[in-house]
């Protein structure tokens, strides 16, 4: 099967500033119940992905392009590029912004912690 792009662009992703394009690449349906999430993000320059918490899933991030500030669970600040992965453990909270002049790209894949359905 072969889909065509599926990208929405996102008002204040996460709580977050400005515009995300977020450029599916799997449903929901698709991961079978394993998780809710696996898409390319792009965040341009001023844009961010807002502080949040993951309860009963997680969401490693891995960098493609640009340079972005990471804020981790305990609110450390720092600075990430192509092939840095941030990883967000079950139950903590984090955040992305783009303080650059240039887009910010990353995969992003939200999956489930062990023994939980997302689907009910």
């Amino acid at each position: 099967m072969i889909r065509k792009a599926d990208i929405k662009a996102v008002e204040h992703l996460g709580g977050g500033r400005g515009t995300a394009y977020v450029h599916h690449i799997v449903s929901k349906d698709e991961l079978l119940g394993h998780g809710r999430l696996y898409a390319k993000v792009i965040l341009p320059p001023g844009a961010s992905v807002g502080w949040h918490q993951h309860l009963h899933d997680t969401e490693p991030y891995y960098i493609l392009k640009g340079e972005a500030d990471f804020i981790d669970n305990d609110k450390t600040v720092t600075r990430v590029g192509p092939g840095d992965v941030c990883v967000i453990e079950v139950g903590q909270f984090h955040s992305l912004e783009n303080n650059s002049d240039q887009d910010v790209e990353f995969m992003a894949l939200i999956f489930n912690e062990h023994g939980y359905d997302n689907s009910l």
